[in-house]
């Protein structure tokens, strides 16, 4: 199994973003993620098209664009045209979530599902055959830099075990409240990707990506 890191940029620093996120890629962290708020479906306002659009060019990493918005089915093409590589929509979010997905995949980007920590994984299931990842919230969604909650390990082993049960490869993501102390844990009950926000760009982001890094390459061996 592939394991990788995704820095939240939410976290970062943005008068120092364009060396933050090449600190990241640097180090081994080959996603760069995006948590898009609009103050309706989460209490909190982020970012848009614009920010990914205007620092597209500056990495190689992928952009992974976590939609925390309603009806996000409006705005994925023009994500994707400002160079989103995976869109995760809420299932809670959407009127028609097949539709949602399809439209994703039809424009060529990888799609993913979210469901919050009150969401029961069941939700997922019938959806897994439109899904290329799927994300488990592990804090309530619309701030960074909560606590994480563990009955989120309980949820990814369930998750984990629809997803063997499919004919492909499916990611399974964490977000919130994930570190250094804990990502163990999280790997064990079967995540593959990791958000990391504040645990990355609280201090050095460099030398926080190689301590995630030095975890990963530990499965690996």
């Amino acid at each position: 199994m592939e394991y990788v890191l995704a820095p939240s940029i939410l976290a970062a620093d943005f008068k120092k973003l364009g060396a933050q996120m090449q600190e990241t890629e640097a180090n081994g962290a080959r996603y760069l993620h995006f948590d898009v708020m609009d103050g309706e479906f989460v209490p909190n306002i982020s970012f848009g098209m614009p920010v990914l659009k205007s620092i597209r060019s500056a990495t190689n990493q992928i952009f992974d664009v976590h939609l925390m918005i309603m009806e996000p089915v409006r705005y994925v093409e023009e994500f994707a045209k400002a160079g989103a590589d995976i869109i995760t929509v809420h299932y809670e979010a959407c009127q028609d979530v097949g539709a949602t997905l399809e439209k994703i995949r039809s424009l060529g980007v990888k799609a993913g599902l979210s469901v919050k920590p009150g969401t029961p994984v069941e939700a997922v299931k019938e959806f897994l055959p439109l899904l290329d990842m799927v994300l488990i919230m592990s804090v309530e969604p619309g701030f960074g830099g909560q606590k994480f909650m563990p009955a989120a390990l309980e949820r990814l082993r369930e998750i984990r075990g629809m997803i063997a049960a499919q004919e492909r490869p499916i990611d399974l993501q964490v977000d919130g409240g994930v570190d250094a102390g804990n990502v163990r844990d999280v790997l064990d009950a079967g995540a593959n990707v990791i958000v990391a926000g504040s645990a990355v760009f609280r201090g050095s982001p460099a030398e926080n990506t190689r301590a995630f890094m030095e975890i990963f390459q530990e499965r690996l061996q």
